[in-house]
């Protein structure tokens, strides 16, 4: 069939069937599909909709259109999670270290930051010496000896949606929940994963910034995933403050072995690591429930073995050997910490948290576009959450900077995205919302 004739078939609301998404999805993988009638199905995708069968042959063509993953000379299911990103949200690295202690393999496959959500693999880079994009005969030696292994994404893993989705960026049609999923979840598949946690976030430093938009995302991701035979479930998660108390690279990743030693530890970025992590051990068949899975991640933290495994894993991909002795030693740092207060004394109310965001941007520490640089030693501290303290004594954030005039631009920023108010006046929010299962 012409690549014309599913436009139209789409276009007049005909469902596709398996064989017609397969030619397409192959078109836009060796460019024999031109950049107008891909941008013209994803317009008839955008008005006209996926059924849950197209969603999942739209899936597996993607997944198919380059490199699977084979994990069957692995003796331990193979997991992962994903997130929809946010700020503060450096759960991977505490969350991939843990569930290897806990008897799991964790091939994790992470991307990089845009626009006011941070990425892994940024988080990683200011590692001196960490091979982000190690070829796979490492890549496998690691999840194999370590249990775990964070990584990139090589160009060889689901082709055709680095294609598909640089089209949809510039002809509006990036805000489709059908081809949403089928972006997700074929990158995620490739990686040959026996069990997925997704955690879906909701506010206004998500992606989706209502509760029941998350929901209807998070329903259609556990839907196809598991119609595309990989075990998933999806919790849904509150981004409408930082989840960690540092927002960056380099302070993300100090915050996240600090937490690993219990040297300080965030209240809701370990509620988090916690119920993602008991979630996928009770999916993947390691722990009876959920609750059980939970219990076997606190211990893996309070034993000393997650903070362990992530040393080693980082060691073998090519990082310092003492990186969890020394991290401020190595990670890199800013000439200038300046802390931000509040302009009234009262507790924080409120928090536009893509605001936030974007005040790491303004330092340099995110991407306007997905081929800037990142500075990895800029980026903001001891974050102040809904009902923390503010007054001369507690500042909103501390600002680490390159010079002045950045500080004076992250500064403005966060003043406009705190609220501060009365004691009265913080309201109790959900960190952890449903759960959703097939």
């Amino acid at each position: 069939m012409l690549p014309q004739e599913i436009v139209r078939k789409k276009r007049d609301g005909g469902t596709l069937n398996a064989e017609e998404i397969q030619l397409f999805v192959k078109g836009i993988t060796d460019n024999s599909v031109t950049e107008g009638q891909v941008a013209a199905l994803a317009m008839a995708i955008f008005f006209r909709g996926l059924s849950i069968d197209e969603r999942i042959s739209l899936t597996l063509a993607m997944r198919d259109s380059g490199d699977v993953l084979d994990w069957s000379s692995i003796d331990a299911p193979v997991v992962d999670k994903h997130s929809t990103g946010g700020v503060g949200d450096n759960v991977s690295l505490m969350l991939a270290p843990a569930l290897a202690v806990c008897g799991a393999a964790v091939p994790m496959i992470s991307g990089r930051g845009l626009g006011h959500t941070g990425g892994t693999l940024d988080k990683l880079e200011s590692i001196p010496g960490y091979v982000a994009k190690p070829d796979n005969s490492l890549f496998r030696r690691v999840v194999k000896e370590v249990g775990c292994a964070i990584i990139g994404q090589t160009a060889n893993l689901a082709p055709a949606d680095k294609r598909f989705y640089g089209i949809r960026d510039v002809t509006a049609t990036v805000e489709s929940i059908d081809l949403i999923t089928a972006s997700i979840l074929s990158k995620k598949l490739a990686a040959g994963l026996q069990s997925l946690v997704l955690d879906v976030k909701w506010g206004s430093g998500a992606f989706m910034s209502t509760y029941d938009e998350a929901k209807a995302l998070a329903e259609s991701l556990v839907l196809v995933a598991n119609g595309a035979g990989t075990k998933t479930t999806a919790l849904l998660t509150d981004m409408n403050e930082p989840l960690a108390s540092a927002a960056g690279n380099a302070v993300e990743v100090l915050n996240a072995v600090n937490f690993l030693k219990l040297s300080h530890v965030d209240n809701r970025l370990w509620d988090v690591t916690v119920a993602q992590g008991g979630e996928l051990l009770h999916t993947c068949g390691l722990y009876p429930s959920a609750e059980a899975g939970c219990e076997a991640m606190e211990k893996a933290f309070h034993s000393g073995a997650a903070a362990e495994t992530f040393g080693k894993m980082v060691a073998e991909l090519g990082g310092p050997v003492d990186f969890m002795e020394k991290a401020e030693v190595y990670l890199p740092s800013a000439p200038m910490e300046v802390p931000v207060y509040a302009e009234e004394t009262g507790f924080v109310t409120q928090i536009d948290n893509r605001a936030v965001g974007l005040a790491v941007v303004e330092l340099g520490g995110g991407r306007v576009k997905p081929e800037d640089d990142v500075d990895p030693a800029v980026g903001l501290v001891h974050l102040a959450g809904v009902g923390s303290p503010v007054n001369s004594d507690n500042p909103i954030a501390i600002v680490h900077a390159r010079n002045e005039d950045q500080v004076k631009r992250a500064q403005a920023v966060l003043l406009k995205a705190y609220k501060v108010g009365g004691a009265a006046d913080v309201q109790e929010t959900t960190l952890v919302g449903e759960r959703i299962a097939p």
